[in-house]
């Protein structure tokens, strides 16, 4: 009796010990598949179509959030695309609330002393428009005149340089739609941006022109982060970039936005 009860014992203890280990073994697996790859805050402009806006259903779309999301799955890393606007983008990666920015930023020598940038993944040239109807046709017109331009943009940067030689002013504003306005009400004579935003612009129903032989001064765009840090996540961006031009996506992106 003491023997079939020992082995009864034994019998319990070896049941009790394999559960024990499955339970581990599925806990193991269930953090493994909630862990993930790395979740990375990503900072980007509010209204700067075709590169990031908001369409007709509330989604937040354009080239860079499209670009963005396409390496993410590529590289098997998450974004949290946070909409911020493009100075106040800036700030968080310089605060370290963000990890990086796309916002269809230009790179420059200045902000190189700032910020770590990849490649460039879109060239951009810069242009002028016009409210409809408007008798400016060339630089020369905007003598004694003022105009707009967005803050910290390539479009500022080109307007200022001119801005002696044409004997115009320059007023900033912090975002494009209340610029595009600006001119279209006639306050301002003409504004200054990035030739794929001011054409989409224009496309979508914008009462604006572009003159004739009123584009020049291509930029790099950059992806971004704060100088000295988060090289995995800006090496993780070159590795998709390169991928996505290789397997077609990043030309089924642009060509979604500008055709």
């Amino acid at each position: 009796m003491k023997k079939l009860l020992s082995l009864l014992l034994a019998g319990v203890m070896t049941l009790s010990l394999a559960a024990c280990g499955g339970s581990a073994d599925a806990t193991d697996a269930d953090n493994s598949a909630e862990s993930g790859g790395q979740k990375y805050v990503i900072a980007t402009d509010t209204a700067f179509p075709p590169f990031e806006f908001t369409d007709a259903s509330g989604n937040f779309v354009g080239i860079d959030v499209d670009i963005i999301n396409a390496i993410a799955e590529d590289q098997g890393f998450e974004v949290d695309i946070q909409s911020l606007g493009f100075d106040a983008a800036l700030l968080a990666v310089q605060s370290g609330q963000a990890d990086g920015v796309i916002a269809g930023m230009s790179i420059t020598d200045e902000r190189k002393q700032t910020f770590d940038f990849s490649d460039p993944y879109y060239t951009a040239d810069v242009t002028m428009a016009v409210a409809k109807g408007s008798d400016i046709k060339s630089f020369e017109d905007l003598n004694g005149k003022v105009v707009a331009v967005k803050t910290g943009t390539n479009g500022a940067d080109f307007a200022k340089s001119m801005a002696d030689q044409y004997g115009y002013t320059v007023t900033e504003f912090k975002d494009s739609p209340t610029m595009y306005q600006d001119v279209i009400a006639g306050n301002t004579a003409a504004c200054f941006e990035d030739y794929p935003v001011m054409a989409y612009n224009v496309q979508q129903g914008a009462e604006l022109e572009i003159p004739e032989g009123m584009t020049g001064a291509g930029s790099d765009y950059g992806f971004a982060v704060k100088k000295g840090e988060n090289a995995d996540l800006l090496a993780a961006f070159q590795a998709g970039l390169a991928n996505i031009k290789a397997n077609g996506k990043y030309q089924e992106i642009i060509d979604s936005y500008t055709k």
